[in-house]
Parts: C-alpha cells; structure tokens; sequence
C-alpha cells in the first residue's frame, strides 16, 4: 500500500519517540528523576514534532484542496491567509492564479457566448466540420437556405448528405471562393476556410446564395436596354409603315408595289419580336388566388394536343382525381406551362413522350427527347439565352420571371435514364375546401 509523505513523516515520528521511551526506561529506571525530565523531554518533543508536523501538513491541505477546486472546474474558491509568512505567500499566488483563470474563463465564456450569436444572426449559410471532416454544427441561416434537418447532415461527409449543393462542395479547396450554378436558376457562393482547435486543423464552410442579386442585376440590364431598343424601334417603324402605307396604293409598277407590302409586313413583324421582348420587362407582378392547379393543367393539355399530335408525340397527364388548390396566377402559370411544354414537344422526335405528373405540392413535365447537354445546362435561364437557330430565349426569360415572381422553386435537368425533367414546386399550400 502506498503512504502518501504526511503519513510516513507521521509514522517516523511515533517510531523514533517510542524507541527513545524505551532506552530512556532501561538506562534511566533506577534514577527517577532523570528519567521523569527525560519522559518530559521526549513529551515536548513530540509535541514539537506534531506542531512540525501540522505546519508541513497545511500548504499541502491548501494544495490538494486548490488542485481538488480546479479539476472540478470551480475558479470561486479563494484562500484567507493564516498568519504563517511561508503558507500565506502560497496562498496570494494560489488566489492570484484563481483570480487569472476566473477572468479568462469568463472572458472565454463571452467571447463564445458572443461568436455563438454571431453565428446564428449570420446571414450567410455556416457549416463547420470536426476533425474526420464530417459536419458537427451548422446554423440556422444554413438549415433555411439547404432545407435539411440537423439529422440529415450532421456527422456525416458532405459527400454523403445526397444534397445537390453539398455534394458538389465536397471537394473544395480551402481558401478558393467557388460559384456553382443549379438546374433551376440559383447561384451560390462557397469557400472553405479553416481555423485550429486544441492544436489540431478544422474546416468550416459559408455558403451565399447570390439567385436574388444576380436576377435584380440582369433585369436592370436588359430591361434598360430593351426599353430602349423598344422605343427606337417602334417610332422609327411607325413612321417607315406609315409612309409606305400612304404610298403603296399611289405605286403603278406592281413589283414595287409588292416590295413596299413585303418591307411592310417585315416591319410589322420586327415590331411584333419588340413587343415580346418588351413583355418580359413589362410583366405585371403576380395577383396569386386559390386555384385548383388540376383543373390548370388538364386544360392547357388539351389546350396543347393538337400541336403534339402533328408532330407525332404522346402528351399526357397524371394527376389527382381530386382537386389541388395553390396560390397562382392562373393566367401566367398557364403560359408558364405552355411554353414548357411547346419547349419539350420541340425536343422530342415522332414516336417519343411528354407527360406531366401532378401532386399535392409539384408538378413535373418529363420528356425522353434530346436531352440538356452538361454544357448547356447551367445557362438554360439566362436572359433569352437558346440552343435554337431561331430561337429568341424569351419563354424560358419569362418562364423564369414568372416562377421567381410566385417565389416557386423550379428546375431544368435530364435524369441519368435519359428523362428530361422541368419541375416546378409550391411550398404554400392553401387548405383545399
């Protein structure tokens, strides 16, 4: 068994003084009165010794009961001094350290308190990792902006979430601000930094969605710059078809006259591609009212058959035998449909297909016609951007417009089994009646 210095001082003590009794009783028994001065010699001393022994015992009760305070964490206790220079000199550097780290816990404890709040007041997206790289907290801003529940992401790889943003970050080199464009029109911002924890390296991740500043931008752009090439246009055109209308009956030579009716056609038409630029500009903001979404999509199926019918393909739709109320603008919702479907019936060749799927909070228009190239796919809603020949850009710009007006989440891609899907989602339910 192991005895601890006070204990074997202790022991050492009674030892020595018991074997001075001894001697002092066989060489001292048959002289009395020495051997009473000797036994209260040996009384004196050993009460000496337990003095000596007290006094060695209190800076250590003072350092086991300090050393007891500080592994439970408690930085309130403090010692009072005790009148022995030597112990009350251990006792002022005890308190003093006590004082120190009472002010750097309480400093740490703010400045935690402080960064905690700061983080969940962020507007931009936190996630920060633990040592193996796997997600350990994010914040609230982040769970807003990836909608994911805490169990979904944390303790897990960004490779494993399965989230379409995260798994594309997964490799990003830390230090490297990084753009990354989704199927629909979103746009974010990421970099990866890293900071040291209790010696070692850990990562955190911001993510910033720039969707809202990047379309405001572009709107202020082309919307100047269409308004006016519109103005422009039109007056010029105006005048021109003015002119040539009064002079084409005044015209004899008939092939002059058939030019003047041709450059009056043209410029009706050049009037006309104006006008549709000049509608998306102009597109008024949506008045949404409950809507039975069912009834929307049935009717613009109809309303689109004949056109996939002379092109050879099969339109269809399934959707609730019930029906499915949203807040819409039914008028711009249908056009939103339309041109979707008008875009997929173009992509597909005689024989193929186009259906539209209905439920309570999407609906999605599949084809399995020529399917969005990587290259493409990431430019699909920029402005009166097209993979046509002839085509102008403007009924996805518009399409565009109109979904982020309603504030729906929408997206463009082609599956891995060749499927062409345009998904359009609503997240404010109204209750059906």
């Amino acid at each position: 068994m192991h005895l601890n210095f006070q204990t074997r001082y202790l022991l050492y003590m009674l030892a020595v003084h018991a074997v001075l009794v001894g001697l002092v009783f066989q060489l001292l028994k048959e002289h009395k009165i020495l051997f009473i001065a000797s036994e209260v010699f040996i009384i004196l001393s050993l009460y000496v010794a337990i003095r000596l022994y007290r006094t060695f015992q209190q800076p250590s009760a003072f350092i086991a009961s300090g050393i007891e305070a500080i592994r439970e964490k408690d930085f309130t206790i403090k010692f009072v001094p005790t009148g022995n220079e030597e112990v009350d000199e251990l006792i002022q550097v005890y308190n003093l350290m006590i004082d120190q780290l009472r002010h750097e816990r309480t400093r740490q404890a703010e400045q935690q308190f402080f960064l905690n709040k700061l983080i969940d007041a962020s507007p931009i997206a936190l996630l920060i990792f633990d040592f193996d790289e796997r997600v350990s907290a994010l914040n609230p801003k982040a769970r807003q902006l990836l909608k994911v529940s805490d169990y979904d992401l944390l303790a897990k790889p960004l490779s494993a979430t399965g989230h379409p943003l995260l798994t594309q970050l997964g490799a990003l080199p830390p230090d490297q601000p990084h753009t990354i464009k989704l199927a629909g029109v979103e746009t974010y911002r990421a970099m990866r930094g890293k900071f040291i924890d209790r010696g070692f390296e850990r990562q955190f991740l911001f993510i910033e969605e720039l969707t809202a500043e990047i379309v405001e931008t572009e709107k202020k752009a082309y919307g100047k710059v269409i308004r006016m090439m519109a103005h422009e246009v039109n007056n010029s055109i105006g005048a021109v078809n003015s002119i040539l209308t009064i002079a084409e009956p005044e015209i004899s030579d008939a092939d002059i006259r058939q030019a003047v009716r041709v450059a009056i056609e043209r410029n009706d038409r050049l009037n006309l591609f104006m006008r549709r630029f000049a509608d998306v500009v102009r597109l008024p903001v949506p008045s949404p009212v409950r809507s039975d979404v069912a009834e929307l999509v049935q009717n613009v199926v109809r309303l689109m058959q004949p056109q996939a019918q002379k092109r050879g393909v099969s339109l269809s739709a399934v959707a609730p035998d019930r029906p499915v109320y949203a807040p819409i603008d039914v008028g711009q919702l249908e056009q939103v449909l339309v041109n979707v479907i008008k875009n997929a019936l173009e992509a597909c060749q005689p024989g193929q297909v186009v259906k539209l799927r209905l439920t309570d909070q999407q609906v999605q228009i599949r084809n399995n016609g020529q399917p969005i190239s990587a290259s493409v796919a990431a430019d699909l809603f920029n402005p009166f951007f097209s993979t046509k020949a002839d085509g102008q850009g403007i009924g996805l710009t518009l399409t565009r417009e109109i979904l982020l007006n309603h504030g729906f989440p929408f997206s463009l891609r082609t599956d891995s089994d060749g499927w062409t899907v345009f998904q359009i989602s609503w997240n404010r339910l109204l209750p059906v009646a």
